[in-house]
């Protein structure tokens, strides 16, 4: 392998070195605030200095890791959540201030740096951050509530049962005294928190639930101050580029950088595993550099076919005409049974997605001896850690990751190799000190691979005299998502209500193996199952001549399935379900239950040419508790937006091996003129929260679907909508 080596910067004006957080214990006044186990700066603030590396917070004084009040009264809230862009850090605020009783107007977030120590694992995924959190923070905030009171009461020398608290304030009736929060504070820190604090009930909320939980972030936003990883400006900072293999699988055979080096700014060039970093003085240097570079690749282990290829090889899988070993998913019944002519044939292919978020992947990094510093819109904080000590051989402890919101990620930034951030501290390994933020482009992001699984559904159905599926035989064909895991690739489909009647199902999973890397995608899963399973019931129902909404509710009644039912029946009232609509136009329908909640959607559509436009999507919801109900209503709109772009336009697609998306001129997304109204309708509850920020993706496509099959009478066989097998 032969390259020009150039020197380091001559000289180290700066250093990327942050002040350590101020940690207080046993609630402690320093700096007019008492922090109850970690005081987290603002993100601007933390620009210019990472934290030193040492291993983390010390143990939670008497509030624990979440809550910090200063003495003008604000109320700071940890999140220890990754915020991309859904706005979770408004809701998981709004149980801590409910508990507490504090003042909204008064309450701020700030993002958690990575600390196994003081939150356990942190990672984002699954839809589960209201959920995950729902008992920690509301007792964290009863917790505090309870020492405020105490303190009140040991002030006044009345009873804790005789007092009230309002907005940041505690009152005595009797008495008429009162004291806030912040002439309470010194007080309140003495006090010993309850193990097991009072919590509300869902009746007595005053904010969870109301209008009045709105996202923190908008005016930073609005205003341009809000800081991502793109915008980190240290002193002495480089920033790298790297050429990785053009096809997936490949490797770096031989390069040569002389020509790299000879443009201005450029200050090193080498290898990184199977590409070649070079690092610069700005972006500028660094593209250019990268573009200069002549590269020899390996392509005798890559992957060389075409998606056409792919597709006909994943129906040959799904028709058991490979040698590939399927894993059962569901059983029951004589599975083994073969299937009668009288039995229904089902397929449909879907493409690889590309995650596009709109802030590409970049991290910022560096390396001083032990000790690891990163900036980063991490997803998996706490796996983030222990892939960067792995790459630089140090111990998890001595790395310190700096959360920063992200723009955007869709599953993207919760790869479990660290992908972008392995890059990034290798690189820093080899800067002698010095910061590296490491930028990927649009056409990296798009060609780097860490797809949603292409995959392929095949169902073979016999019904029963009554008209509903008697077996039920359903193969899956997708790339698995982790290692001997298969679960992703079924969920949506193993436990079905509409297998409920069935005496026999026969569920499978096959999983090829090749070099085309996959990742979480929005929803998972349930991306495609929800397509499948949904689309088949449709053509069930008008193969005997039921109302789709008719056929659904005798199939959810046979399987008790009662939140499906409500879901239901008001979709149907509040979509109009039934009533006449005008000639050239149709109504889809789909239900879906994804990470514990229910969406109900149904689309009003027609066809211009052979894509389908539409205008109106009504959603109906269970999603247990409903803390942020605007945030809900966004999260819907949001989801029908990115389920049908992705249902409308999205494919990845390979030419010998070569991504043939790089930018979005040919990996289209929704345009506003195509982006239909959307209705919100959330079902009251009193269940426990369950996700939101994944379960209005996966019944958008088959609502869509389900009209178009309402106004032609022809299936879709595949994804996206127009273009044929896997988005050939």
């Amino acid at each position: 392998m032969s390259a020009a080596v150039a020197e380091n910067p001559a000289e180290k004006k700066g250093r990327f070195a942050m002040s350590r957080r101020r940690l207080i214990l046993g609630g402690t006044l320093v700096g007019g605030a008492m922090v109850v186990g970690y005081a987290a700066t603002h993100p601007v603030e933390a620009i210019g200095s990472v934290l030193q590396a040492g291993g983390g917070d010390p143990e939670p004084s008497v509030f624990g890791p979440f809550i910090r009040i200063d003495r003008d009264g604000w109320i700071t809230v940890v999140n220890k959540q990754q915020e991309m862009g859904q706005g979770v850090h408004a809701g998981l605020a709004a149980m801590v201030a409910e508990e507490l009783d504090a003042d909204w107007d008064k309450v701020r977030v700030v993002e958690a740096s990575g600390n196994f120590r003081a939150y356990g694992p942190q990672f984002t995924a699954g839809s589960g951050s209201i959920a995950g959190n729902w008992d920690v923070l509301r007792n964290a905030g009863a917790a505090a509530r309870a020492m405020f009171v105490a303190a009140a009461a040991d002030r006044w020398d009345t009873p804790r049962e005789s007092l009230m608290v309002l907005d940041g304030v505690v009152s005595h009736l009797g008495s008429g005294k009162s004291a806030s929060f912040v002439e309470l504070l010194e007080d309140a820190s003495r006090q010993t928190p309850p193990d097991a604090p009072e919590l509300k009930l869902p009746e007595a909320y005053r904010l969870i639930g109301t209008d009045r939980v709105t996202r923190k972030d908008s005016l930073a936003k609005s205003t341009g101050r809000q800081t991502y990883t793109q915008d980190v400006q240290l002193p002495d900072i480089l920033t790298a580029m790297v050429a990785r293999p053009p096809r997936f699988g490949g490797t770096l055979k031989t390069f040569d950088a002389r020509d790299t080096f000879r443009i201005e700014g450029v200050v090193d060039a080498f290898a990184i595993g199977d590409g070649v970093a070079v690092l610069a003085k700005d972006a500028f240097a660094a593209r250019r550099g990268r573009e200069a570079l002549r590269i020899e690749w390996d392509d005798r282990q890559a992957e060389k076919r075409s998606s056409p290829e792919l597709v006909r090889w994943f129906r040959e899988i799904a028709e058991g005409r490979t040698d590939i070993t399927p894993s059962a998913f569901q059983t029951k019944g004589d599975a083994e049974a073969a299937f009668g002519p009288d039995a229904l044939e089902f397929g449909i292919d879907f493409p690889y997605l590309a995650h596009a978020p709109m802030e590409t992947q970049d991290c910022v990094a560096r390396v001083n001896g032990w000790d690891v510093e990163i900036l980063s819109g991490s997803q998996m904080a706490t796996v983030d850690q222990i892939q960067a000590a792995r790459v630089a051989l140090t111990l998890p402890g001595k790395v310190e990751v700096k959360v920063l919101p992200a723009g955007g990620s869709f599953g993207r930034r919760g790869v479990m190799a660290a992908d972008c951030l392995v890059e990034c501290v290798r690189i820093a390994k080899r800067s002698d000190g010095y910061p590296v933020k490491l930028i990927w482009t649009r056409e990296d992001d798009m060609t780097g691979g860490y797809y949603r699984p292409m995959a392929h559904h095949r169902a073979w159905v016999e019904l029963g005299p009554d008209g509903f599926p008697a077996r039920w035989r359903h193969h899956v064909v997708a790339q698995s998502l982790l290692p001997i895991v298969t679960e992703f690739t079924a969920e949506g489909v193993k436990d079905s209500p509409y297998f409920a009647g069935a005496s026999v199902v026969d569920g499978k999973v096959f999983t090829p193996k090749f070099p085309v890397p996959v990742q979480f995608w929005r929803s998972v899963g349930h991306s495609h199952s929800a397509m499948a399973m949904e689309h088949i019931v449709d053509q069930l129902a008008r193969r005997v001549g039921r109302d789709p909404a008719d056929y659904r509710q005798a199939l959810y009644e046979k399987a008790g399935a009662a939140r499906r039912l409500a879901v239901l029946a008001a979709l149907r009232q509040k979509s109009g379900w039934g009533t006449l609509i005008e000639p050239g136009w149709a109504r889809g329908m789909a239900v879906h239950e994804s990470f514990g909640t229910v969406v109900g959607q149904v689309a009003e559509v027609r066809l211009d040419g052979p894509r389908p436009s539409v205008r109106r999507v009504v959603g109906v919801v269970d999603c247990g508790i409903a803390v942020s109900p605007g945030q809900i209503a966004a999260q819907m709109e949001g989801s029908v937006g990115f389920g049908l772009s992705a249902a409308l336009h999205g494919a990845i697609t390979l030419k010998e091996g070569l991504v043939q998306e790089t930018n979005f001129d040919r990996y289209r997304c929704l345009r506003m003129n195509e982006m239909p109204a959307v209705e919100t309708h959330i079902l009251p509850s009193t269940n426990r929260p369950s996700g939101m920020g994944e379960p209005a993706v996966p019944p958008i496509a088959p609502a869509v679907a389900n009209a178009m099959l309402a106004l032609t009478g022809e299936p879709t066989r595949a994804l996206p909508f127009g273009r044929g097998a896997a988005g050939l």
